[in-house]
């Protein structure tokens, strides 16, 4: 059987689509996880993430044989590393899943393979695993490619965006840029900017910090709104009249392993220089804490009111509408600090997930037809259905019913 012609390490959120993508141009992928879970799931040909079209790209690249998924990788001619970059303490990036991963190319690689970080990474850890590579295997240098490239899409709408949008191409030299560009050419649409590994690493943190500062103006102009009684939903759609004024929507908070994780990268080497990077990952955080309180001064209103305790339903546990991503989501970090309380039975609802860890899950229906309070944190489709009846108590966070206050 032909070796696989790309490797691709981490198989979550970002490279199964991507495995997919290339699959479906009849070259063969290798998708390694260290999960055996998913990899079974992949070699029978399902998905065991939330993401439109993916189901049917995999099914067919497994089918014809272009992609299979494994725990260890095999050798190739181009590397992906598309591994998660959690947080150590006081939010400092962890770059060692990128490191594991790397390490165990190491001994397959030779002269003539490109090398690609595609992980949100700290700036100049594409120049740390060149290193790593070359005092390992010192008869590499010079001889091997190395480039950052980070993607630019968004959760539920990845298969398309991997395609259409365009693409940073950081080499840690020209020659690696050119092949790095050469490459991600075979499959993508959009123009391809050129620069260098550090560039490259910095922009893909400044993209999502600056989505983070502006979602921050929303959230605090909510906050805002509640004091001075005014529909922040009425509000902002009126400024956005003005021709120069575009301001995003409130939520309860931000999430994601993007907008609310990239900017600590920058945070943690330039805590000086960051201050509105760091004021707005303060007001994206306080937003959470921020709706608990409303949540349980609801509930406590609720009880004084009618001699009881209410029943509670939180609508949506993912950090976006429509997807089954939890990470970092402020709706499930909601849920976590209230399950526990004693001011009333609460009722979790995600419609995108089968079950949770933490939480037993209610259908949504069940939930709004038991519920006296309505908490609205995620904007799924399935919530827009509801004809609101005026016995419901409602707190609508993520506007989508746009015309109850916060």
């Amino acid at each position: 059987m032909k070796e696989p012609d790309v490797i691709i390490i981490g198989l979550g959120y970002i490279g199964l689509p991507t495995a997919a993508l290339i699959a479906s141009k009849k070259v063969k992928v290798h998708g390694v996880d260290i999960n055996p879970k998913v990899v079974n799931t992949i070699n029978r040909g399902e998905i065991h993430i939330v993401e439109p079209e993916l189901d049917t790209a995999i099914a067919s690249a497994v089918k014809d044989g272009y992609l299979k998924a494994a725990l260890k990788p095999v050798a190739a001619d181009t590397y992906l590393i598309v591994v998660p970059t959690p947080f150590k303490a006081n939010n400092e990036p962890d770059i060692s899943f990128v490191k594991a991963a790397t390490k165990g190319i190491i001994p397959l690689l030779k002269e003539g393979d490109l090398f690609i970080i595609e992980s949100t990474s700290p700036i100049g850890t594409t120049e740390k695993m060149m290193s790593l590579i070359y005092s390992e295997r010192p008869e590499l240098k010079e001889s091997i490619f190395i480039a950052y490239c980070p993607e630019r899409v968004l959760p539920g709408n990845v298969m398309y965006e991997l395609v259409e949008n365009d693409r940073v191409i950081g080499g840690v030299d020209d020659a690696s840029t050119d092949k790095a560009a050469a490459f991600y050419r075979k499959y993508i649409k959009g123009d391809l900017h050129k620069t260098n590994a550090r560039t490259a690493e910095m922009c893909k943190l400044v993209e999502n910090s600056s989505r983070d500062v502006q979602i921050a103006f929303a959230n605090e102009l909510s906050l805002i709104c509640d004091k001075a009684d005014i529909n922040v939903w009425e509000l902002i759609e009126l400024a956005n009249k003005h021709p120069r004024v575009n301001i995003l929507q409130p939520g309860c908070g931000v999430g994601g392993h993007c907008i609310a994780v990239d900017p600590y990268f920058i945070i943690s080497k330039f805590p000086k220089e960051s201050k509105i990077i760091s004021n707005a990952r303060e007001i994206n955080n306080y937003k959470s804490d921020w709706c608990i309180e409303k949540i349980r001064s609801t509930a406590l209103k609720f009880e004084i009111d009618n001699d009881r305790k209410p029943t509670i339903a939180l609508m949506g546990l993912a950090f976006k509408p429509n997807i089954d991503d939890l990470r970092e989501s402020p709706a499930n970090h909601i849920a976590q600090v209230l399950q526990n309380d004693s001011n009333g039975a609460y009722f979790i609802v995600e419609p995108n997930i089968k079950e949770h860890n933490g939480f037993k899950l209610t259908n949504y229906k069940a939930a709004y037809n038991k519920a006296d309070i309505l908490v609205f944190l995620v904007a799924h489709d399935e919530f827009k259905t509801f004809t609101i009846l005026e016995d419901k108590v409602i707190l609508d966070f993520c506007g989508i019913l746009n015309k109850h206050p916060l």
